[in-house]
């Protein structure tokens, strides 16, 4: 994680897109999460056409997300798995688990909810940081 360069954030982000792909189809926890969401059979119809919009905008977001992650990875000296696991996880407990749980603290949000995102996010930024370390 000492160097940033543009190929494994690339693919760290390609990878948290397929564990999205994955996580939220409707064999896992997209029917689950679709109902739990308030997702429409005509949402899930206007998203289909903004797609392309929609891929790439989470592409980049993903780089993004991959880029912080080697940063703090360079900063803490990560180098190999074990320290990218760890990483990964404190980035989860300090960052996404707290912010998302004002979705059911102040939107109401079912918490079965909280935990198919937040987990989602967990094993998301996991494999993104031992993409980034290998």
């Amino acid at each position: 994680m000492l160097d940033v360069t543009f190929f494994p954030i690339l693919i760290a982000s390609i990878a948290n897109m397929i564990i999205g792909f994955v996580w939220y189809s409707p064999h896992v926890f997209g029917s689950v999460w679709t109902r739990l969401s308030g997702v429409t059979p005509e949402m899930v119809e206007s998203g289909k056409r903004r797609m392309p919009a929609v891929l790439l905008v989470a592409l980049l977001a993903g780089m993004l997300t991959a880029y912080v992650i080697n940063y703090f990875g360079a900063a803490w000296f990560v180098i190999d798995v074990v320290g990218a696991v760890e990483l990964a996880f404190w980035i989860w407990v300090g960052f996404v688990a707290p912010v998302m749980l004002g979705h059911v603290l102040w939107e109401q949000k079912p918490f079965t909810l909280y935990l198919i995102n937040t987990l989602y996010w967990l094993v998301a930024m996991i494999v993104m940081a031992i993409v980034l370390v290998l």
